[in-house]
């Protein structure tokens, strides 16, 4: 059997001396298997401010927001994205509440900390002066840094809290979790009087229960004079998601190859008409569905990778990310309804040719038709990138273009998908790149890609549908370190377009800037400079040449220099 997480929770708060109880505290073990091994387990404190007006209501919209809302985003994002996009949120909610008030920063506010369990590592979300703590092996360690500044021995104010500003810093950090780990949560009533070596003590005594310990803990802290609030919880993790390389590989192949594929043949109700594509690592028919009379395209495997756990893997994500995509410009994953005997997936049919194909067939084109064509690929690129998907093969081959002039992205069998990096798996999953002369550089010399990779490939589709050739020519495909990436040259369109304007030769050049740090941080940009000139552009052209591009200027100097020296020793020698 594959082994799933399992965990222990205990959580005891009492408001102590004080006339309410502003602290709020949960967690959340989710029974469903698909839903604990896709998002985890997730457990959060938080302290309302005392001198805010609505302390409790911001700890419980803190606690009850995250826990709640984090569920609800996309099993694609990693936990990182899931956590930072609904704590900001909550934070903006908290204070514009807080706008009502007299004085906002007595409005809604509260210290929050927070941890997600998934696969093998634990996530942690943390703003203000409550406490996350990990006792490992006879050891304590406080895994969290409190936001308290000090004026002087007898004062001192928080310096983060939730609901106090739009901008909000949260900390995050994850590590590797083990098997008798216990995580502790505390509120500052708690931490700010029993020592560490007290906590330490109680956490390692004879009592292993977490809703007895966390009791304890809290009893101790009044017993010793608290005067605030008390809450503390308590996570002992008893089992990690271990799987048998022999039991994920059976899950892999639980479904074997589809037989021989040809006209005629039908497939769990698909009348096979015709092969489209075959290659390496996998085929494309054009199929009927019997019952609908839907023209379809069925994706098989390739028998060369049945013995191949990774390549199976990549093989059912790609269906996995077709059922998440929904974008006129990304080619429609089909659920099936019937049973399915085999391995392959249902997409819909395009019908029409790769852009790869049609610029065969055309040549370039024109500004205003590469003009009509970009924000299509953007639109299905952002829907990626939406999920914390990154596609890392666009190119005009992934590209289909129907009759009726509509662009798709096809092919997923490169993409990365944050969320599921997340999850610790036997199977050695590579990193698969592009055709290399669409490849963004960082790809070449071993560095992780952003959405700004995938922007790269579109800015060298777009430089070739202008020009017929590549920004940097075949060069780039033969980079292997960082001083191959020093020698290549931005080839302008300029030099194969006479009347481009400057500024979009401007723009195409910034989108497949060798640097992703220099490219444009957004696809929007880059669609917008395609078409209405940049102002820093426009300003950069009516520079002089030497400082527009003073490689180009002393260039031509160079060759005018050569060219006088020839006449003047004509001259000399007659």
């Amino acid at each position: 059997m594959v082994a799933r997480l399992k965990v222990r929770v205990g959580q005891y708060s009492d408001k102590g001396r004080k006339p309410e109880n502003q602290d709020s505290l949960g967690f959340s073990v989710p029974g469903n298997p698909a839903l604990l091994d896709t998002k985890g387990v997730v457990c959060a404190l938080a302290d309302g401010i005392s001198s805010s007006a609505e302390g409790k209501q911001a700890s419980q919209a803190c606690v009850t927001g995250f826990i709640s809302d984090y569920f609800s985003t996309p099993d694609s994002w990693s936990v990182k994205q899931s956590g930072g996009k609904v704590l900001t949120a909550i934070n903006t909610w908290l204070h514009g509440q807080s706008s009502h008030f007299k004085d906002a920063s007595r409005g809604l506010a509260s210290t929050f900390s927070a941890m997600v369990i998934k696969s093998i590592t634990a996530h942690l979300f943390h703003v203000g002066d409550s406490r996350i703590y990990l006792y490992r092996d006879g050891e304590l360690e406080q895994l969290t840094t409190d936001h308290r500044i000090r004026i002087d021995e007898n004062k001192e104010y928080l310096g983060r809290a939730f609901g106090v500003d739009y901008c909000l810093d949260i900390d995050y950090k994850s590590l590797t979790v083990e098997v008798g780990d216990r995580f502790l949560f505390t509120t500052d009533g708690i931490h700010d009087v029993l020592s560490h070596k007290q906590l330490r003590s109680l956490l390692g005594g004879e009592n292993s229960d977490p809703d007895t310990l966390a009791h304890q803990l809290c009893e101790q802290a009044l017993q010793q004079g608290s005067m605030d609030n008390v809450s503390c919880l308590i996570l002992a993790v008893e089992q990690l998601p271990t799987q048998d390389p022999n039991e994920v590989f059976a899950q892999l192949t639980a479904l074997p190859f589809p037989p021989e594929l040809y006209e005629g043949v039908i497939l769990d109700g698909y009348r096979i008409s015709r092969e489209l594509h075959a290659s390496s690592t996998s085929q494309l028919y054009l199929a009927v569905d019997t019952e609908t009379g839907e023209r379809v395209v069925i994706k098989t495997p390739s028998v060369n990778f049945e013995d191949d756990p990774a390549y199976l893997e990549r093989f059912q994500l790609e269906e996995w990310i077709g059922r998440r995509i929904d974008n006129p410009h990304v080619v429609r994953t089909i659920e099936q309804k019937r049973p399915r005997r085999f391995l392959y997936y249902v997409l819909e049919y395009v019908n029409g040719k790769t852009l790869e194909q049609w610029l065969d067939d055309v040549g370039t084109l024109d500004l205003k038709s590469v003009r009509e064509l970009v924000p299509q690929i953007a639109s299905g690129l952002r829907a990626f990138h939406r999920l914390d998907m990154l596609h890392q093969d666009l190119k005009p081959g992934n590209i289909m273009i129907s009759h009726d002039g509509v662009l798709k992205i096809i092919d997923f069998g490169s993409t990365k998908i944050a969320g599921i990096a997340d999850i610790s798996t036997p199977v050695e999953r590579r990193e698969l790149l592009g055709t290399k002369h669409y490849t963004a550089p960082e790809y070449l010399i071993g560095r992780p890609g952003s959405t700004q990779s995938d922007l790269f490939a579109l800015g060298c589709i777009v430089y070739q549908m202008l020009t017929g050739k590549l920004p940097y020519g075949d060069k780039l495909a033969a980079v292997r370190d960082q001083a191959g990436l020093n020698r290549l040259r931005y080839r302008s369109v300029s030099e194969s377009i006479n009347d481009i304007p400057h500024w979009v030769d401007k723009a195409i050049r910034r989108a497949v800037q060798l640097s992703p740090e220099s490219r444009y941080e957004a696809l929007s940009e880059f669609e917008s400079d395609l078409i209405t000139p940049n102002p820093d552009f426009l300003r950069e052209e009516q520079l002089p040449l030497m400082q527009r591009n003073p490689v180009g200027f002393w260039r031509a100097m160079a060759v005018l220099l050569f060219l006088c020296n020839l006449v003047l020793i004509y001259f000399l020698s007659r």
